[in-house]
């Protein structure tokens, strides 16, 4: 498969249905390699058609994201198609198929922070923040880690009899990996730690109220 057309084709995935005649528009192709495009990702169950009409859900600009990272497209060329709305539209998704109450861009006061995306179950709170950035180095993220901490504990104290555990979610981290027990999750294995989460509480901050 040919990724320039694909690549451009992420900025095609948008929220509800697109033609083939539009998708190739986006991605500067004929309609039939358009077609093929569309079709290969409703087999790898990115999107469903409806008869000429494909259909997303706004997590899916993501998922075809990391698709072409997967094919070998550049990391870089596939960043430019992708905004921080997508990288927490997919995390919410992941939650919200997992059975988790969301919440996306919570805004707490008094000091002002915002949450990206709070995720509740079985009483624990997942606090996300989704850091859609290249490669960052170990104090950048250490920074990162320190303030999501803060914003946990202003939440907590918000919230009466509250446990929350502040996460990390990242673009371009290749592993599960941890500071001061706050742990960084690259997207592609997002899903299987919230498979686990429980079950790995223990090696996790928790902040309680």
């Amino acid at each position: 498969m040919h990724l320039k057309p694909f690549i451009k084709g992420i900025n095609g995935i948008i929220p509800g249905g697109v033609s083939i005649k539009d998708f190739s528009m986006v991605t500067e192709t004929d309609q039939s390699s358009a077609k093929k495009i569309l079709e290969e990702l409703i087999k790898n169950n990115i999107g469903k058609k409806d008869d000429n009409v494909f259909n997303f859900l706004p997590g899916d600009r993501l998922k075809v994201a990391l698709y072409a990272l997967k094919e070998g497209a550049p990391i870089d060329e596939v960043s430019e198609h992708i905004g921080w709305r997508d990288f927490e539209g997919l995390v919410s998704e992941i939650l919200v198929s997992k059975d988790f109450a969301t919440i996306r861009n919570m805004i707490l006061k008094k000091p002002r922070m915002e949450i990206d995306v709070v995720g509740i179950k079985m009483g624990i709170a997942m606090l996300i923040d989704c850091k859609h950035w290249k490669k960052n180095s170990s104090s950048a993220l250490q920074n990162v880690v320190l303030k999501q901490v803060e914003r946990t504990k202003h939440y907590v104290a918000k919230t009466q009899g509250s446990i929350a555990v502040p996460i990390i979610v990242t673009l371009y981290q290749d592993r599960i990996d941890f500071i001061n027990k706050v742990p960084i999750v690259p997207i592609f294995q997002f899903a299987s730690f919230v498979d686990e989460f429980y079950g790995n509480l223990d090696d996790m901050k928790q902040v309680k109220a």
